[in-house]
């Protein structure tokens, strides 16, 4: 026997003792795991575990065994990419983690409208067909102090199915200073576009008069875009139009004034301790023709965008093509609708829902919850880190409020012996748990920002399985 043959023997040997499928399929645990995920997803799973160890070159168990692996294999594939996270980013409205946390009346809305048959488009006193916008229509109306309203998917959409209906081949003023780009690198100019209006941009990046607007009407004037520029600002020598001045021009020469408003709220973020915003009932009383916003940022909702004003100008946006295209669905009105109904009684926003009460949350709540979650945390990370309260700041996200920031608590975890790399590397396990948690480092350490911060029973189960990285 030659030595390659001499080497060879062992693995072919281990490879003789694999099961075959069906000795696999015939465990208590193969028959379990049919019955769970099916026969076809279990057969194709066991296959997957033997092809495995033959690469390997290595048979680690019997049948049983296999039947063990073919199973975990299936629970990871059947955990959902869609995964809930801890947000200890201190970032309230983080697009990346989904924004706006759903009011509970929502979600029991949402609930009702998934299970049942819903009057959507059905006039129950006439008995025919109906209108979805006819739904929320009348809370929009309330709330805003607008003639009527309509909502689409996104504020994004928002202003795009606006310059269609009242720019398309023709010319929208907006200022220099406010062609914005949004997250994902979407920008003003682009959006214009693909709606087929004609940018005319007007002013400098830091300065806009009214001559300049004035002299930008014309006979192809669609409309005169406003952007309020939520998601940053320029200081010092800088100059705006006001929206109410500008309506009275759009108004004399009898130009539609749309005030794209982004984020939007309806209520003065004032009452939480934050700078006062724009709220959509102002600028529709500063004489703005339509008003778009958005639902899923400030407005505390899922994601919507909407549009309030002049009741003629709605009835050509509904009559618009595109608008179907647009549209939200059932669940999506039901959650509206709810978060709607909430802000009939501001005074209790904080209890009713999620996006205010985390904004106005006291620094008192989040020490209590530092008190209770810092023990767990320096039982698992051992002696090699530190663990101790920072004071922090938060921040609103979503564009909203770019340089307002709120006094926050953060967990602040350090490793005893310098090193980021051991630092990364736990951010990096720390978002790897059942439940990731994601914070951000800082000042060489690990801030979990607590502002977020709610369930804490199961956020200290969720450290069950955390292993420390080792020191370099």
């Amino acid at each position: 026997m030659d030595e390659r043959t001499a080497k060879s023997a062992p693995k072919a040997a281990a490879l003789r003792k694999l099961p075959s499928v069906d000795e696999v399929l015939r465990t208590s645990v193969a028959a379990a795991a049919v019955e769970r995920f099916g026969r076809s997803m279990t057969v194709d799973a066991v296959r997957a575990a033997l092809a495995d160890a033959r690469a390997k070159g290595e048979a680690p168990g019997d049948a049983e065994a296999f039947a063990r692996a073919a199973t975990a294999r299936m629970e990871y594939e059947a955990q959902p990419n869609l995964k809930p996270v801890f947000n200890l980013t201190g970032t309230v409205l983080h697009t990346n983690l989904g924004r706006a946390l759903i009011a509970e009346a929502a979600v029991a809305a949402a609930t009702i409208a998934m299970r049942n048959a819903v009057a959507l488009e059905f006039d129950l006193g006439g008995g025919r067909r109906g209108e979805r916008d006819e739904l929320v229509r009348d809370l929009l109306c309330e709330l805003t102090g607008a003639e009527d309203a309509t909502v689409v998917n996104n504020n994004a959409a928002a202003v795009l199915l606006t310059l269609n209906t009242f720019a398309r081949d023709r010319e929208a003023i907006v200022s220099r200073g406010e062609l914005i780009e949004i997250g994902g690198a979407f920008r003003m100019p682009e959006i214009m576009s693909r709606a087929g209006a004609k940018l005319h941009e007007v002013g400098t990046t830091n300065r806009t008069h009214m001559k300049d607007y004035v002299g930008a009407l014309g006979p192809d004037t669609g409309l005169i875009l406003k952007v309020h520029t939520s998601n940053y600002r320029i200081e010092g020598f800088t100059k705006e139009v006001d929206a109410r001045d500008l309506a009275k021009l759009a108004h004399e020469h009898k130009v539609t004034l749309v005030n794209d408003l982004g984020s939007g709220t309806l209520v003065d973020l004032a009452r939480f301790g934050l700078k006062h915003e724009p709220t959509v009932a102002e600028a529709v009383a500063e004489g703005a023709d339509l008003v778009t916003f958005s639902g899923d940022k400030l407005l505390g909702g899922p994601q919507t965008g909407f549009i309030v004003g002049r009741k003629a100008l709605i009835e050509k946006l509904n009559k618009n093509p595109m608008k179907r295209a647009l549209r939200v669905d059932k669940i999506r009105l039901a959650m509206v609708e709810a978060t709607l109904r909430l802000y009939r009684d501001p005074d209790r926003l904080t209890q009713t829902l999620p996006t205010y009460r985390l904004l106005a949350r006291p620094i008192e709540e989040m020490q209590a919850v530092a008190q209770r979650i810092m023990p767990a945390l320096r039982d698992k990370l051992g002696a090699g880190f530190s663990v101790a309260t920072a004071p922090c700041s938060s921040q609103v996200g979503s564009g909203a409020l770019p340089v307002e920031t709120l006094p926050s608590l953060a967990v602040a975890i350090a490793p005893v012996k310098s090193g980021g790399g051991r630092l990364n590397a736990l951010s990096d396990t720390l978002r790897k748990l059942p439940v990731p948690v994601v914070g951000r480092i800082e000042k060489d350490a690990l801030l979990l920002d607590l502002r977020c911060l709610d369930n804490v029973d199961g956020f200290i189960a969720n450290l069950t399985t955390l292993e420390v990285p080792e020191a370099a």
